[in-house]
């Protein structure tokens, strides 16, 4: 099972459920866990091979690597917690899996909130991924790690979120990075049947106005899913929860506390 920590509050029953993207962990929260404690009951879950649960015996994750199965990872820790309908947040791909497990539990989910989502790759996405595949076997995983972090995150003031994933992303191993890597090959076509379907659950998306890459797909979107949101945070890139976190966490506790 993946590594998870829980944050009980004394007296509320609503859960928010925080979901990392690729290469980092449960640690890019951490500017959200003061404010939201006040409210919640939180949990942290540390995706396969990533932060504490890169830890766990390496043949838990010899299984396939797909998004369903990524996902179904997730989905256990909420069935041996007995977990309830709850919020569930990710971040970057992490958004990917969201909105993976709302399709597949849409029960278990009471709205969901992405910040930086993915929700289309562009070009220069697209060429990323090619340059990741053609040199993901002979090149050091962290070299190119870097070079996407840099790239999705260019300028000055992103680089604490940047440095953040980069030093995240260090504790996998190539072997790990490469079984990721191979999940982008199924990303276009999830995202395409993602966009054409809306499942109707209440969904903020939190983009920064210098996320070049994801925030005019989220802008798309959004016109053709009912219950979608987006708010655009000025002079902010990808990950926005890192770099704005008092605007993004007032912004996600009132839309969440809306829908109680």
């Amino acid at each position: 099972m993946l590594y998870f920590k829980q944050f009980i509050h004394a007296h509320s029953s609503e859960w928010v459920v925080f979901i990392h993207g690729a290469g980092g962990s449960s640690a890019v929260w951490h500017k959200q866990l003061r404010d939201f404690q006040k409210e919640y009951n939180l949990l942290l879950i540390d995706l396969r091979g990533h932060g504490k649960s890169a830890e766990m015996p390496q043949a838990i994750w010899e299984k396939q690597y797909t998004f369903e199965a990524v996902t179904r990872d997730i989905i256990e820790v909420l069935d041996h917690l007995k977990l309830p309908p709850a919020h569930f947040m990710g971040v970057s791909l992490g958004t990917i899996l969201a909105r993976q497990l709302a399709e597949m539990e849409p029960k278990r989910v009471k709205s969901l909130v992405m910040a930086g989502a993915v929700t289309r790759l562009n070009n220069q996405s697209r060429l990323l991924v090619f340059l990741g595949n053609t040199f993901k076997r002979v090149i050091p995983y962290m070299w190119l790690y870097r070079l996407f972090a840099f790239v999705i995150m260019p300028r000055r003031q992103h680089a604490e979120s940047r440095n953040l994933f980069i030093n995240e992303a260090q504790k996998l191993c190539q072997k790990e990075f490469i079984r990721w890597f191979k999940l982008t090959k199924d990303i276009n076509p999830l995202l395409n049947y993602f966009k054409e379907k809306d499942l109707e659950i209440p969904t903020l998306y939190v983009m920064g106005d210098q996320d070049v890459m994801f925030l005019e797909p989220v802008k798309y979107l959004i016109r053709s899913h009912k219950k979608s949101l987006l708010e655009v945070l000025n002079q902010c890139g990808h990950v926005v929860n890192v770099e704005k976190p008092e605007e993004f966490n007032q912004l996600a506790l009132a839309f969440i506390k809306n829908q109680q």
